[in-house]
């Protein structure tokens, strides 16, 4: 897939032309990192953003006792970096790659010179934050929650929704993400991961398939463990 057909994925460019879209890509510089590699860092200073166009990340913070906390796991079409650029300041978190990763990158006067030269890309922009803060909200929302079964649920609900493929109402989420990213996810241990698998599999709501998760039924699950 070329690189005008890669941006078309990426949501904040949906509405550009093909004319458009060439002239933002010839601004655009290919990065490609191993599995491992930290992208960005927290505090340190921000001059570029990033658009997947390949492979998976995950946003994390350390917390107060020195554990990783999953914000979120990124894919194909999704970016980061864009908040530092807008506000000046300094990363508010690390990126590293979950595997072996490519995305075209923008330095802070291409991506700030095409915010001015195109609105749509400014309005669909902030549609993604919005969506972005309310993601945030409800994952504030779960992690209040005593019960590690839906904790652990609503995480992978949340990986289903920006991840999964849907075929004859179940959800396909492949990869999973590892027991301990999970863990990170929804504030527990990769051991109560494990057994939370086992209950989901044993009461009919998911079937594991080597490093694939399946949920049957995605509107039964959805119903049972979304906050809303």
């Amino acid at each position: 897939m070329g690189k005008i057909e890669v941006l078309k994925t990426v949501p904040i460019f949906s509405d550009l032309s093909e004319r458009d879209l060439k002239s933002v890509v010839n601004k655009m510089v290919s990065q490609k990192y191993k599995k491992g590699h930290v992208i960005l860092e927290e505090d340190s200073a921000g001059n570029r953003c990033y658009f997947l166009t390949r492979g998976r990340v995950k946003i994390t913070r350390v917390s107060s006792d020195e554990r990783e906390v999953i914000l979120a796991l990124l894919g194909p079409g999704d970016f980061f970096g864009e908040m530092s650029l807008l506000s000046g300041e300094d990363r508010s978190a690390n990126v590293v790659t979950l595997e072996k990763t490519k995305a075209l990158t923008l330095n802070t006067e291409d991506f700030l010179g095409t915010l001015e030269l195109y609105p749509k890309v400014a309005i669909n922009l902030l549609r993604e934050l919005a969506i972005r803060l309310q993601k945030s909200d409800e994952q504030i929302a779960s992690l209040s929650l005593s019960d590690a079964e839906r904790r652990i649920a609503i995480s992978i609900l949340r990986i289903a929704e920006e991840q999964g493929t849907i075929q004859h109402g179940n959800v396909t989420i492949d990869p999973l993400p590892s027991q301990q990213d999970i863990a990170n996810m929804a504030g527990t241990t990769r051991e109560t991961v494990s057994r939370i698998y086992k209950l989901l599999v044993e009461d009919g709501h998911v079937q594991r398939i080597s490093k694939k998760l399946i949920i049957l039924d995605f509107k039964r699950f959805l119903k049972e463990f979304s906050l809303n």
